[in-house]
């Protein structure tokens, strides 16, 4: 069992949830305008479409650091016995300018810079919930 906030599927983040758990990486896509969106959302904030009709695609997870930071206090309580970690706010390779925020499995002492390479892994919580998040990509 784990004190961790754990997500709360709904209509629209189900899908997301679901792949995630099988550790597979899909993003909500609008149907109309053909762009992903994270998170999906009643409109497509793209498009604006208010019929988005998001179907869910296998991404590859690869992306780049765009910035990052250490968290050293935990702003909610499950976290807090996992402090310090590192956050990284990633450019996925799917689409420009498609940001994820996740937290970065190498550690919070890892060198990171801006233009790195990630790839998405996932962090299992609990036997039922897996969290993407990221590793950094082609270090020996």
């Amino acid at each position: 069992m784990t004190d961790r906030p754990l997500p709360v599927p709904d209509d629209l983040s189900g899908p997301y949830w679901t792949q995630a758990n099988r550790h597979v990486l899909a993003l909500a896509r609008c149907r109309r305008c053909r762009r992903f969106a994270i998170p999906p959302g009643l409109t497509c904030p793209h498009c604006r479409t208010a019929e988005p009709a998001y179907e869910f695609e296998p991404v590859s997870g690869r992306g780049t650091v765009r910035s990052w930071t250490v968290i050293r206090r935990a702003s909610l309580l499950g976290f807090a016995g996992e402090v310090p970690y590192l956050l990284v706010d990633v450019e996925l390779a799917a689409q420009a300018e498609l940001r994820m925020i996740g937290r970065l499995l190498d550690g919070p002492d890892a060198v990171v810079r801006a233009g790195d390479p990630v790839e998405v892994a996932f962090e299992d919580v609990t036997a039922e919930v897996s969290v993407p998040a990221f590793v950094l990509a082609g270090r020996s």
